[in-house]
């Protein structure tokens, strides 16, 4: 399919159609998606990208439900990720989260869509990053991304979000210890949601505690820690109010640059060897099939193999 540039001029928020059949085209990683990427890059930067993850239970959906419903009375519109488990059957999201967020999936100036993991260990596919790209330049003021599950792995989030929102409950207590080394220094905002329960004032204290221990400098941000009832819109109001001071010190602070230029430098690589391994792998499909017997064999190594395909893509490409 030929890549028509007047198409990106129609893509807005209030064009959702358009918005899904590109989004659907950015996942397929054609040529006419890396086309789209491309031309749509200059018209991104505007929205504001917030992360929400914690473990399984921690009420991140209905976090996210309350959050947008109260950006929605701020006159703001926003696109929601859902990023859910990927199926081990059909390979694609569970929808749980979108699900769960049926109230406001119909509203005007909101827009959810659902994306599977893909077996991604950093709990992000790769095609998330370039969801949200279409999604800022089609003009949403903020974009949050919803994460599967939590994890020493599952990382990626800080990566791409302005602000990380980490959500626990009150029963994470036992667990806040064994998060030092990962989700402790990632988050932007700690949450314990679900504060009504039994512990709760343990587990703040314990939160607390946890933070005191880490040194904070006047360059680097200190998480605050905030309690919330979602299913009841309690704490909502100073989330939202601290993601915004969050937005405010990243704009003033040279540190949050450092960490986008990192994160840039990342991305780009990853996107050379994405597109070199398309280049490779449309060139060589001949001859790696050609020699699969042999390696299956054990009459050809693997890395000798690997050589050869890398030397053919050299080869043909001076």
């Amino acid at each position: 399919m030929k890549f028509d540039p007047e198409i990106l001029k129609k893509l807005s928020i209030n064009n959702k159609r358009l918005i899904a059949r590109i989004i659907s085209t950015v996942e397929s990683e054609s040529d006419l998606a890396i086309q789209i990427l491309k031309e749509l890059y200059i018209n991104t930067g505007t929205a504001y990208r917030i992360g929400i993850t914690g473990p399984p239970g921690a009420g991140k959906s209905t976090l996210t439900n309350q959050l947008t419903k109260h950006l929605l009375a701020l006159d703001k519109s926003v696109a929601i990720i859902a990023v859910d488990p990927t199926s081990p059957f059909s390979g694609g999201a569970l929808l749980g989260d979108r699900v769960r967020m049926n109230d406001i999936g119909m509203l005007d100036k909101v827009y959810i869509r659902s994306v599977a993991t893909r077996g991604s260990l950093g709990g992000l596919s790769k095609k998330t990053i370039d969801i949200a790209d279409v999604l800022d330049a089609a003009g949403f003021d903020y974009i949050i991304f919803e994460t599967v599950g939590v994890g020493q792995s599952e990382l990626d989030i800080a990566k791409i979000a302005d602000t990380t929102v980490v959500t626990l409950v009150p029963e994470s207590g036992d667990s806040i210890q064994a998060m030092k080394a990962g989700l402790m220094e990632i988050a932007d905002v700690f949450v314990l949601n679900k504060c009504d329960r039994p512990e709760a004032d343990k587990a703040y204290s314990s939160l607390q505690a946890t933070l005191h221990l880490r040194n904070f400098s006047v360059e680097v941000w200190q998480p605050p820690v905030l309690k919330t009832k979602a299913l009841l819109n309690e704490g909502i109001v100073e989330l939202v109010d601290n993601i915004e001071k969050h937005r405010k010190f990243c704009y003033e602070n040279s540190s949050c640059n450092k960490k986008r230029k990192k994160y840039f430098k990342e991305r780009i690589i990853n996107i050379v060897e994405l597109l070199v391994k398309k280049e490779i792998s449309d060139g060589s499909s001949k001859l790696i099939n050609d020699s699969l017997n042999n390696v299956v064999s054990g009459n050809l190594s693997p890395y000798k193999l690997a050589e050869e395909v890398l030397l053919n893509y050299k080869s043909s490409n001076k």
